[in-house]
């Protein structure tokens, strides 16, 4: 019997430029057999991504090994109970229990006030939060300290959206918030780290007033890179006291090199 042709897609040679899901190939009318299981294995560890639970407390065993100097991490968690309720009721990971919010205003009280506040989330992805939170810190809090910015102590969230860093940021009246959060998984970045930051975050916020820096993660934005974009965007807040729309990042500009970098970009000149 004769094997099945299996031919060689003709854009095979731009595959080292994306991880799309691009140049398969096919035998015959299908997919090839490696390409197919490639794709099951993608979907099963973006699955596990969002479904695996999040060690919180051995995060800020962690987190203590690595900034001795830094005040002990607080554990929170969302209003809601479990992975099944928080990926059913969006709106109860965005909050904290009142007990939880008057704790830490507690901590607020007690203390001088607080320009950043610091919240490590497990989010969609806690793969993400394992594999780059930590870091990532090792690169923001020194540069944090280097612009004497006081820093709240680490609040490590569970079961929790972005706009929960709203309700601890107005909690511990810090000046700005930044949120480290697993996000929304793809099948080629399981592990994808967002950082979202608000100026004067409050229960009332809105996404239009945050700023974000996404796909922090090997083969995405390095650490270094992620930094230098948050510490632009949060010196640049304080300064404005604004973040969102009305803030931009204008740190780096496009310096015109794209088709040496990518070739079958065509130069319009």
């Amino acid at each position: 019997m004769k094997e099945l042709n299996t031919q060689r897609d003709v854009w095979q040679v731009l595959r080292e430029y994306t991880p799309a899901r691009i140049a398969q190939g096919r035998v015959g009318v299908s997919l090839p057999t490696r390409a197919n299981l490639l794709f099951q294995l993608d979907h099963a560890r973006a699955r596990d991504a969002v479904h695996c639970p999040f060690n919180a407390a051995q995060f800020a065993r962690d987190y203590r090994a690595k900034f001795s100097a830094e005040q002990a991490a607080l554990i929170l968690q969302s209003e809601a109970a479990d992975r099944a309720q928080y990926l059913q009721r969006p709106d109860l990971g965005r909050r904290l229990a009142d007990a939880q919010w008057h704790k830490l205003r507690q901590t607020a009280n007690d203390a001088q006030p607080f320009d950043i506040a610091i919240v490590v989330a497990d989010g969609l992805s806690s793969a993400a939060v394992e594999h780059h939170a930590l870091a990532l810190l090792e690169f923001i809090v020194p540069a944090m300290h280097a612009q004497n910015l006081r820093l709240a102590p680490l609040s490590i969230a569970t079961q929790a959206r972005v706009a929960l860093g709203d309700d601890i940021g107005e909690a511990l009246k810090a000046r700005l918030v930044v949120v480290l959060i697993g996000e929304r998984p793809g099948l080629s970045s399981p592990d994808s780290l967002g950082a979202y930051i608000t100026y004067a975050p409050q229960r009332a916020c809105t996404d239009a007033q945050r700023n974000c820096i996404s796909n922090i993660r090997n083969g995405g934005l390095s650490y270094q890179q992620a930094c230098d974009t948050a510490m632009y965007l949060i010196t640049t807040a304080l300064k404005k006291s604004l973040t969102g729309v009305g803030l931009k990042d204008e740190s780096v500009l496009l310096e015109g090199q794209t088709t040496k970098h990518i070739p079958f970009f065509r130069s319009s000149k």
